[in-house]
């Protein structure tokens, strides 16, 4: 049997310019769809997590007191605070009675990662099907097909890290989703360029 030689050529590789009007018109409402997704998460964060955690001062005065500040992921009765949960993640007396399988906050954790990660990594195989397509080099698509996830692995370890490490994990949040925030608006444009505003190369 004859060695298998593998081409790094991209002639005869379909590029995105190349594509039918289907199959186009497919993919840009793809990236338009998953940009409001995205869009409408980042809204929820800010909403529910950003400004709650930094701007409510009744959740600040309650947190500088000594008094439990219920998050918003827990299920509480009438009167609790409500305060954004991106600091709040510290272990309260309660907890220490239970198994740390039935604590609330582990129970939240967990439910929240695979969700994250399902969703997350659903977006990002499609960002990455439209990456393998774009006209860039082998190496340059292979990283803007990498990074997202790795972006989202660190988003999601922050959740972990925060509630059984320290609080100041919050901050990897930061790097992990600008990281897959940003692969997701090069490639998003970048393909609609080369879909919509690119001419063929004439040979």
């Amino acid at each position: 049997m004859g060695n298998i030689v593998i081409s790094t050529d991209r002639s005869g590789w379909p590029k995105l310019v190349e594509f039918p009007l289907p199959a186009k018109a497919l993919l840009t409402m793809v990236i338009l769809t998953m940009a409001v997704a995205l869009v409408g998460a980042l809204g929820q964060i800010a909403v529910h997590d950003i400004i709650p955690t930094f701007f409510a001062e009744e959740g600040v005065a309650a947190k500088s007191t000594g008094e439990v500040v219920a998050s918003p992921h827990q299920e509480t009765g009438e009167g609790s605070i409500g305060r954004g949960d991106l600091f709040d993640m510290e272990p309260s007396e309660t907890k220490a009675a239970k198994p740390f399988y039935e604590e609330q906050q582990f129970v939240w954790t967990l439910k929240w990662t695979h969700i994250h990660l399902f969703g997350m990594s659903m977006i990002f195989i499609f960002v990455g099907a439209i990456t393998v397509f774009l006209n860039l080099s082998v190496r340059a698509r292979t990283w803007l097909i990498v990074m997202p996830f790795l972006g989202v692995l660190i988003d999601t370890s922050g959740v972990w890290l925060k509630g059984y490490i320290s609080p100041a994990f919050f901050w990897l949040h930061l790097p992990g989703g600008m990281l897959f925030g940003t692969i997701f608006l090069f490639v998003s444009f970048r393909a609609l360029w080369e879909m919509w505003f690119h001419s063929p190369d004439v040979s």
